[in-house]
């Protein structure tokens, strides 16, 4: 290989190193000053939550498929991985045309600062971390190009490879620098986990019921009848958690209302407090699925606040709407039955976590998330399907979002190896709102067994069942199915998560020593 093709190729490789570099610089300042001013305009979230937005359903489908709720560490792998091949491209693109690559890199900036002043409830400061990047971007690539074409009479080719590597590691080494030292910034200012730590939530005036004492089979591998908050699901839109001082947050009741009414975080606490165990499922669980969880929820009746506000009688929905833009469209009677709809503060006896709402949620049984749980909840407008549609709406899912019947088996799991004699068949089932009256479970297509059921908390929660089996060797297939409490079979038909949730019996595939 001629020594000129060898400089080719070491000048582009120089060339997308010098891309990368400025990349690192730009995006490891730009999350700093974000970190200081405003954490929502980080660029990797508010680049992230326009992907989020514009995404069609099959690829969140895809996405919560793929990776759970590591949904969202998977995006923003994503936009690294993307953004490492443009910047090097650029840089590749700016050795071979001065100006070429810089814009490439600025007008990532201006992609950033735009998104960010686009996203709702954006500060008065949200353009600044995109400037700094596209800016910052340009600057240093221009400098690094220096490096690699370097005016050759004045220094050894030697030297200058190592002028370049030590210039290019350097101008890396500040980006980095500056994403740990944001880092470090934002946990510095995570003042709002501290005021959740100290917050002592008022006794509830209705308290929940106690679990009943044979809610829960002992079975190793059964889901327990209450999630604990470390593993409660979470999906949701907001890649940045909003971090929402209780002193600060209120909720906005309007719309087709008498009056139009205002909740403080006080108003709210001085408020009679009630306590139900809800289990909330997420419409993109599929049949078998882990996207549900069940808690004991304290709040106030959200009923009682549209009744001081005055329904207007043509009013068919509630949209409301998160603090970073989400909106959900909940039919009006799901608020204003006697469900245990609630605006909570509590779950399993504490603050809510920050992830999951704080300071405040909706939690309405018998709905799925996408249209009624809505977290950092702020708004609640009284309207009409047929005037105002919501997020996920606007994106093809159905209006009103009832949970279907739904049963999944937990033990044993699927392809799990087993030993031949006695074995144990077991599971959860729900349909809430409506409750559960039982299970039925078949092996190889033979006839349906009747399930054992734990004691229901209430008809608002998942139960669990359980089935002794005299398992034989061999490989079997297991079923299930449930009967819900108004006399509904869970269907056989199959369907997708897609407009209004997944169905079809979950099954099982086992070997038998």
């Amino acid at each position: 290989m001629s020594h000129a093709a060898r400089t080719t190729r070491g000048d582009g490789l120089r060339s997308a190193a010098a891309g990368l570099s400025a990349a690192v610089v730009a995006v490891g300042l730009a999350e700093l000053v974000a970190a200081v001013v405003e954490p929502s305009a980080s660029p990797f979230a508010v680049i992230g939550g326009g992907l989020i937005d514009l995404a069609p359903s099959w690829a969140k489908d895809a996405a919560i498929a793929l990776f759970g709720t590591a949904d969202k560490i998977a995006l923003i792998t994503g936009i690294a991985i993307v953004l490492v091949g443009v910047a090097a491209l650029a840089g590749i693109l700016e050795s071979r045309r001065a100006g070429v690559g810089a814009v490439i890199l600025g007008a990532l900036g201006v992609l950033a600062l735009v998104a960010a002043m686009i996203r709702p409830g954006a500060g008065p400061f949200a353009w600044l971390p995109g400037l700094v990047a596209g800016v910052a971007a340009v600057v240093a690539l221009r400098l690094l190009m220096r490096t690699v074409h370097p005016v050759p009479y004045l220094r050894a080719e030697h030297d200058e490879r190592r002028r370049f590597l030590l210039f290019t590691v350097g101008v890396a080494s500040v980006g980095v620098a500056a994403l740990i030292v944001g880092s470090i910034a934002r946990g510095a200012s995570r003042s709002i986990e501290s005021v959740r730590a100290l917050l002592r939530l008022p006794a509830p005036v209705t308290p929940a019921p106690p679990v009943p004492a044979g809610a829960e089979f002992d079975i190793q591998g059964l889901a327990s009848v209450v999630t604990p908050n470390s593993e409660f699901y979470r999906i949701d839109t907001a890649l940045i958690v909003p971090r929402i001082d209780p002193s600060d947050w209120s909720v906005r009741i309007h719309g087709m209302v008498d009056r139009e009414i205002e909740i403080t975080w006080d108003e709210l606490l001085a408020l009679p407090m009630q306590e139900s165990f809800t289990t909330l499922a997420c419409v993109s669980n599929e049949v078998g699925g882990s996207l549900i969880g069940n808690a004991l929820w304290l709040g106030h009746p959200v009923r009682e606040l549209l009744a001081r506000a005055g329904v207007d009688p043509k009013a068919d929905m509630v949209l409301s709407t998160s603090s970073d833009g989400f909106t959900a469209s909940t039919p009006i009677e799901a608020l204003t039955d006697d469900r245990d709809a609630l605006l909570a503060i509590g779950m399993n006896g504490e603050a809510l976590p920050l992830e999951h709402g704080f300071p405040v949620r909706m939690v309405v049984p018998g709905l799925y998330g996408y249209v009624s749980a809505t977290k950092w909840v702020t708004q609640l407008e009284v309207t009409r399907f047929d005037r105002t549609t919501a997020y996920w709406t606007d994106r093809g899912w159905s209006e009103r979002g009832p949970v279907k019947l739904q049963s999944r088996i937990d033990v044993p799991r699927r392809g799990q190896r087993i030993d031949a004699g006695d074995a144990v068949i077991a599971g959860m089932a729900w349909q809430q709102h409506v409750g559960i009256e039982g299970v039925e479970v078949r092996i190889d297509e033979g006839s349906w067994r009747r399930a054992e059921l734990s004691s229901a908390i209430s008809d608002d929660t998942w139960v669990q069942w359980r089935l002794d089996w005299a398992a034989t060797s061999g490989s079997h297939t297991i079923e299930c199915r449930a009967l819900s409490a108004d006399g509904e079979t869970q269907t056989s038909d199959p369907a997708g998560v897609v407009p209004d949730g997944a169905q079809g019996w979950h099954r099982v595939d086992v070997s038998v020593a």
